[in-house]
C-alpha cells in the first residue's frame, strides 16, 4: 500500500510491504538527494521531504539546545539528521539529534522531531525500537516531550535527558518572528 500526503510545505509518501534488503536498495538510490528523509519500521518505509520552513525550526532548535549546553557548561555532540538503524528492523533520521554528557559519543539520547506533515507521535515506536531515551515533537508551536519506559514512551513535561531545561522559554522562542531577538531572548532566559 502506498500513501501520499501532501502539503504546501513537505510531501510525505509511505509504502507498505517492504522488505529490508529492498529499503537498503532505495536508501542508497537516495544517497545524493538532500531534503530527502527515508525510515524503516517492520516493512514499511516513509519518505519526506523537508521544507526551508521545516529546516529553520530544526536549525533554531538545535541553536538554542547548543547555547544552553554551552552556557551550562554541558558536554554534548551534536549528530544532526544521521540515520541510526538496528539491520533488519528500523532505520530513521531524526531532524535533530544529540549525545548529552559525551563529546564523542554516537548513539543519540535526545531525537527531535518537526512535524509539518503527519506521522509525528507513529515514529515513537521506531525510536522505541532503537533505544532513544527522550524523544521530542514540535508541531503547530508546541512542544511534545517523550521519555522511554519499560512499557513504551511517556508524555512528561520536563526532560529527561535536560532536566533544568526552560521547555517554556524555548518553546516561546521558537515563536519569535527574529532569529536574532529569539536567540537572545533565550540566552538572557537560560543565563538568570
Amino acid at each position: 500500500m502506498t500513501q501520499a500526503l501532501l502539503h504546501p510545505k513537505a510531501q510525505r509518501f509511505v509504502h507498505s510491504g517492504m522488505s529490508w534488503q529492498q529499503f537498503k536498495l532505495l536508501q542508497e538510490s537516495f544517497a545524493d538527494s538532500p531534503g530527502i528523509r527515508l525510515a524503516y519500521y517492520k516493512g514499511e518505509v516513509e519518505i519526506l521531504t523537508v521544507s526551508p520552513d521545516h529546516e529553520s525550526i530544526s536549525r533554531m532548535i538545535a541553536g538554542l539546545l547548543i547555547l544552553y549546553f554551552l552556557e551550562n557548561e554541558i558536554e554534548f555532540n551534536p549528530l544532526g539528521s544521521c540515520t541510526k538503524e538496528k539491520s533488519e528492523d528500523v532505520s530513521a533520521q531524526a531532524d535533530e539529534s544529540f549525545a548529552i554528557g559525551s563529546s564523542t559519543a554516537t548513539t543519540p539520547n535526545l531525537s527531535i522531531e518537526v512535524v509539518f506533515t503527519s506521522g509525528g507521535e507513529r515514529k515513537l515506536t521506531r525510536y522505541k525500537a532503537l533505544g532513544v531515551p527522550d524523544v521530542w515533537f514540535w508541531e503547530d508551536g508546541v512542544l511534545r516531550m517523550y521519555q522511554l519506559q519499560e512499557s513504551g514512551y511517556k508524555r512528561i513535561t520536563r526532560s529527561h535527558v535536560l532536566p533544568n531545561l526552560d521547555i517554556n522559554l524555548l518553546s516561546r522562542c521558537l515563536m519569535m518572528a527574529s532569529k536574532v531577538e529569539a536567540t537572545r531572548e533565550f540566552k538572557r532566559g537560560i543565563s538568570e
